[in-house]
């Protein structure tokens, strides 16, 4: 039997429950994407409504009202103003809390003037009940001439009943309310008759819309120079028509409210959302508590991950081994080990710290605590450009930029988002931290202050913060020069306090996961296997000149066939392209106490930091066995070629330096092409984050010299 589909929209008001009714109405039968021509986070999903008919569910973005302010609610609106060509809905899905039932019914109303098939999901309904408020429901479904359906989307409950108002809304027994919710045409009587007479199908509220924001739709010249000419004909006032309709629309919401709803005294004691925000949000406590669980958010990440990381580490690297064995040597094996399976890894590597560190944000977001946060740290990121939204993907930068920069979706101005996305990288992620750790032991003594301060963890924390203060600073500046004209409202409702529920949280697990891999995991397959061709040829008569060497000195000594390998496999290296590149950049990095030995680190690095430290390994000639204190010893008894030591105090701070601020990840410009659709802005990006890791490596060298 074939199935008919019906195209269901679930739109409401931000923290409604909206993102719960889709997970329950889809469970994993999920797609991520974003709308056409804007990063905006884009879920569709499929659900069963009956034995004939099959529902494909859009989440649209959450709004407040028919009037958008914010990129996202330009989106939904285009779509219930029938602009967007790509999104046709048959059924509109309105999900109203049923705690603040009055903002929520303006909305609601305003869609149902437009003459939509509309279907009211209630939810919240358990938390408005211990606030004390009963909803008639048959008498509210009465008033506002469409079907109400209460349900609980974290238990499943009512899914069932809310599928059937679908479906019969969707066959049309269920009948659009002929009434208007308020006397639309009473707002401007003598426009809206003129335009419904150019525009027939419009509803007398739909044509209040085209008269305000027809600019933005994509109408022919023609019927736009139509409209402007009724908008100056009776000189139509927007915003007056707009406070007008306003104000009708809660004079009926009172009244509708006073016939179906019972509320509690307003003067009632607090409830439990109250009194934890006292604490939460207290000047003083609150942010303690707020740095406290930033600390531990961040401490999970990085310990939880590290045990995963290590297995998917092993496994490849147990993987690479029996490939070794297995398939004959050549460059082919060459590539699929050293180029294929590294790539893959590097992938791979990411995928735990993603999804414990969403799985973790999603906690927060379940909770209520996440808009709490972005409460507490609006003031300090609006006097550097950016918003309260923009703290999380900082904080969450420290563990890994690539799914910081994913979380920064959650702000909805461009340009703030922007700039969290420009500074992110900053943030010294746990990437960094092998680097930080072999150049501190080398060349900071490990003395101690007072008995308990360390110099090396003084200077571990020195770079962390110096990290947070250049970002502040970056986008301090780069908000005078990013010139997006988009107003920023800082609209925050903080919602009640709830438990998390364990299947949204494995769900954005997988879905951040699996986008990642999937889309960023392209771009780092392509890059790395660039480097590994740049890493394993250079130009063919020094590569034949250098093995003849090795033959030459094999036969003379067979017994030294390891440390001759070695010493081939490092002169290979330093007269392949990448060898080649690494020379070719001495002069421009010699001022900065650094040899083409360390080039070639910044170049290979640049898959993935701590790169660095295996590429010292090789290049100093060191066996995998021997990575520990024999690298160190290695690379302190390194010599230049005029004899100085390679690693010294000024060659050390200046290189960890170099790493705190350079964009040595190609995941993450590739993550950021994907995030802001243009190549532009990772281009940006690197060039100012090379020039202040230059700028700055310089001045610390000479400084220290």
């Amino acid at each position: 039997m074939t199935k008919r589909t019906v195209h269901i929209a679930l739109v409401g008001n931000p923290n409604s429950g909206k993102t719960s009714l889709f997970n329950a109405l889809t469970g994993l039968n999920q797609r991520t994407g974003n709308f056409p021509g804007v990063t905006v986070d884009k879920k569709t999903g499929s659900t069963p409504l009956s034995a004939t008919l099959v529902g494909n569910v859009i989440d649209l973005p959450g709004t407040y009202s028919l009037y958008p302010k914010r990129l996202d609610e330009w989106v939904s609106y285009r779509v219930l103003l029938n602009q967007d060509k790509d999104i046709r809905a048959d059924v509109f899905v309105v999900v109203v809390d049923a705690s603040n039932l009055k903002r929520n019914l303006l909305f609601c109303s305003q869609i149902m003037d437009l003459k939509k098939p509309v279907v009211v999901a209630l939810t919240m309904a358990d938390i408005a009940k211990r606030k004390g408020i009963e909803i008639d429901l048959p008498q509210l479904e009465r008033e506002l001439g469409v079907p109400v359906v209460s349900i609980n989307p974290r238990k499943e409950k009512g899914i069932a009943l809310l599928k059937k108002a679908i479906e019969l809304t969707a066959s049309n027994q269920y009948k659009i309310p002929v009434r208007d919710f308020i006397e639309n045409k009473e707002l401007a009587p003598a426009p809206i008759e003129d335009l419904r007479a150019v525009l027939p199908d419009a509803s007398d509220y739909s044509a209040i819309h085209f008269l305000i924001n027809h600019e933005e739709f994509e109408l022919d010249s023609r019927l736009q120079a139509t409209i402007e000419n009724i908008e100056e004909k009776h000189a139509f006032n927007h915003t007056k028509t707009q406070a007008a309709e306003i104000l009708q629309r809660y004079n009926r919401i009172r009244q509708i409210m006073q016939s179906s709803v019972v509320e509690p005294d307003p003067n009632e004691q607090k409830r439990f959302t109250a009194k934890m925000d006292d604490v939460l949000l207290h000047r003083t406590w609150g942010y303690l508590i707020l740095l406290a669980v930033l600390f531990l958010l961040f401490q999970s990440v990085f310990y939880l991950a590290q045990y995963p990381m290590t297995w998917i580490e092993e496994g490849f690297s147990y993987a690479s081994i029996w490939l070794n064995n297995v398939l004959p040597a050549g460059w082919f094996s060459d590539l699929v080990v050293n180029g294929i399976m590294a790539g893959l890894s590097g992938i791979m590597v990411f995928v735990p710290q993603i999804m414990i560190l969403f799985g973790l944000i999603t906690v927060l977001e379940d909770t209520g605590y996440m808009a709490r946060i972005s409460f507490l740290t609006d003031r300090l990121m609006r006097s550097v450009g950016l918003n309260g939204k923009s703290v999380m993907p900082l904080i969450s930068g420290f563990a890994c930029a690539v799914p910081a920069i994913m979380s920064a979706r959650n702000i909805e101005n461009r340009k703030e988002r922007l700039l969290t996305i420009l500074i992110t990288p900053l943030m010294s992620c746990s990437a960094r931290l092998p680097v930080y750790t072999i150049l501190i032991a080398l060349v900071i003594p490990n003395k101690y202050y007072l008995g308990f301060l360390s110099l090396q963890a003084l200077v571990m924390m020195g770079l962390y913060l110096l990290g947070v203060v250049m970002a502040m600073l970056v986008s301090y500046i780069a908000k005078w020069f990013i010139h997006i004209k988009e107003k920023s409202f800082f609209i925050l409702e903080l919602p009640t306090y709830r438990p998390p529920r364990a299947k949204t949280i494995a769900q954005t697990m997988l879905n951040k996961a699996r986008i990642f891999v999937t889309d960023a995991g392209k771009i780092i397959m392509v890059i790395s296997l660039i480097l590994w061709a740049l890493s394993s040829f250079g130009p063919p008569k020094r590569m034949a000149a250098i093995e003849k060497t090795y033959e030459q000195q094999l036969a003379l000594n067979p017994t030294a066939k390891d440390s001759l390998q070695i010493h081939l496999n490092t002169a290979k290296l330093e007269n392949s392209y990448a060898g080649i590149l690494g020379k070719s950049m001495e002069p421009v990095i010699k001022p900065l106490g650094y040899d083409w030995r360390i080039g070639i680190a910044l170049v290979t690095s640049f898959a993935a930091r701590e790169v660095f430290v295996g590429t010292m390994a090789t290049l100093f000639s060191v066996s995998d066995d021997d990575k520990g204190t024999l690298l160190r010893e290695k690379m302190a008894t390194a010599k230049k070629q005029n004899g100085e030591p390679l690693f010294t105090l000024a060659t050390g701070v200046s290189l960890m330096i170099f790493y705190l601020f350079a964009m040595q990840c190609m995941s993450t410009l590739a993550i950021v092409k994907r995030e802001t659709r243009s190549w532009k802005w990772p281009v940006i990006q690197f060039v100012y984050m090379t020039g202040i890791a230059y700028l700055m490596s310089l001045l610390a060298y000479w400084l220290l010299k």
